[in-house]
């Protein structure tokens, strides 16, 4: 940490403390390295994966949230808060999706950070869905209507909207290091162009298809169904941790018992219970698509990483979309 960083981190650790007081204590697994690099501190997997594509070995990027933290309702600990604040460069994906950030960043001095949102070029879809697959709570239900109204921060399951974010972090890291801001950019190219081909594997893969709907336990693939004009049918809402109605399972149970449906998915890094017991009772497969927010390091040591994923996402679809 540079010393005019570390006395504006005094300054504001009591505040972003008193903020933080009776949240959880789950600690990050980053380090201040001590690197002359660009210190950049990245939210939850996406990011953090987005974001070392377009760095490579110029800036020492690190991950704040583990595998298996919810990102929607997380809330930082006084460490990870003095990560941030320690470092270059900040990214998160959106306001929507990592609800926590707003407060963070306004108890701390951001002065002499680059605060990268990577969405923000982006229009997100507002998500209208039946009240019993929403947390009600978290998202607002409209009780004349027995809807919920609110937007899906989603936006990285869409290849093409990836390459909008991915762009967007090469800017902001172009500009608080400009002595890197040519492979920055160049990074960034090369991998648009990997997104590109992912992009084009999607788009091969449905094309002519008659079936185009799929059944997925958390409504998280939305950009990604518009995009290649799918239908996705949701057991719960954007919280994966929602639960719906009895009423409601049979509503679905109904639903793909009439439609045929083969496979209810559900994501490796949340409970599969409610996607188990309607898969059950209607007699149907179970496969597994992942929204990225729970890779581990083991998975990464492993090669894991976006297109890997989205590439076996791809592959999940494949068996009720044809």
């Amino acid at each position: 940490m540079n010393q005019k960083k570390r006395m504006k981190w005094a300054l504001s650790l009591l505040g972003a403390v008193a903020l933080l007081a009776g949240c959880g204590t789950a600690e990050s697994t980053t380090e201040n390295t001590g690197s002359d690099k660009l210190q950049v501190v990245t939210t939850f997997y996406p990011m953090y994966d987005f974001t070392k594509q377009v760095a490579q070995d110029d800036a020492d990027v690190s991950l704040l949230l583990e595998a298996g933290m919810e990102v929607h309702s997380f809330e930082p600990s006084s460490q990870m808060i003095a990560e941030i604040q320690d470092a270059d460069v900040f990214i998160y994906n959106s306001p929507e999706m990592e609800t926590w950030v707003p407060g963070v960043l306004a108890s701390i001095d951001t002065s002499d950070m680059v605060v990268i949102c990577a969405s923000e070029a982006i229009t997100l879809l507002e998500y209208e869905g039946e009240a019993h697959a929403h947390d009600h709570e978290s998202e607002g239900e409209d009780t004349d209507t027995g809807h919920t109204h609110t937007v899906d921060p989603h936006v990285w399951l869409d290849p093409v909207l990836a390459q909008k974010e991915v762009t967007t972090i090469a800017e902001g890291l172009a500009d608080a290091d400009a002595d890197h801001a040519e492979n920055y950019l160049k990074n960034a190219g090369t991998y648009i162009g990997q997104l590109n081909e992912l992009d084009a594997a999607y788009r091969d893969a449905f094309e002519g298809a008659k079936n185009r709907t799929f059944v997925t336990q958390h409504a998280a693939f939305a950009y990604l169904a518009a995009r290649y004009e799918l239908d996705q049918i949701s057991v719960t809402g954007l919280n994966a941790e929602s639960e719906p109605s009895a009423a409601a399972l049979a509503t679905l149970s109904d639903y793909v018992k009439a439609n045929n449906i083969s496979h209810i998915y559900f994501e490796n890094n949340a409970s599969s219970q409610t996607a188990e017991t309607l898969a059950e009772e209607v007699g149907v497969e179970l496969a597994v698509l992942s929204p990225l927010e729970g890779i581990t390091e083991e998975d990464q040591e492993q090669g894991v990483d976006y297109i890997s994923v989205m590439q076996e996402n791809l592959a999940a679809l494949k068996k009720s979309i044809n």
